[in-house]
């Protein structure tokens, strides 16, 4: 990867923990071990599913967390009370400022239609050159499969250029993914 040390990592997420228990897991995972990186973990400040795992791991090894979420999904997604620094803003387009303004990085884990969303938006903001900072979707229990599918389906068709595979990595495991962007835990 680059050069540039990461000092803080955005996970785009789940807000529910799924079928397997192996992506509540990995969340854990991945929020432990960035602790022990002393590396900051921002995310969507949710208390629940995948969001609450990864900040209960980065929490539980006495990490540096920052949650980013929108008034209106304080409630809806149990706004976690636990966390030394949060921003509550006015919308999902200012969550998404927000968190690419803090983060070096970011890390895609299981998730339903926001997370898609997120990482769409930052890929696109990647491949419109609007920043250079690493993105990478971790394949849990193969879970990302079709991603993978569909965007090789977007450059044979056209529609996205073989650079454009470039613009993230896929990884099968956590420590791959720490691996990839140079943190060492």
């Amino acid at each position: 990867m680059s050069a540039t040390k990461i000092g803080s990592v955005c996970v785009f997420c789940g807000s529910r923990s799924g079928t397997d228990p192996e992506y509540v897991q990995s969340a854990r995972e991945l929020g432990a071990a960035l602790a022990r990186a002393n590396v900051t973990l921002v995310f969507g400040a949710g208390g629940i599913g995948l969001m609450g795992a990864v900040a209960e791991g980065a929490l539980a090894g006495d990490g540096h967390v920052v949650g980013v979420i929108p008034e209106s999904l304080l409630k809806r997604e149990s706004g976690n009370g636990n966390l030394p620094e949060v921003h509550v803003v006015d919308t999902m387009h200012e969550r998404k400022a927000k968190m690419h303004e803090l983060a070096d990085a970011f890390v895609v884990l299981p998730g339903g239609l926001g997370t898609y969303e997120e990482f769409f938006e930052i890929l696109t903001w990647r491949q419109l050159g609007f920043h250079d900072k690493p993105i990478v979707v971790v394949d849990v229990a193969g879970y990302f499969a079709a991603l993978r599918q569909i965007v090789r389906h977007g450059v044979s068709q056209g529609f996205l250029g073989p650079a454009d595979e470039d613009l993230f990595v896929v990884v099968d495991t956590i420590d791959a993914a720490l691996e990839f962007l140079g943190i060492a835990c």
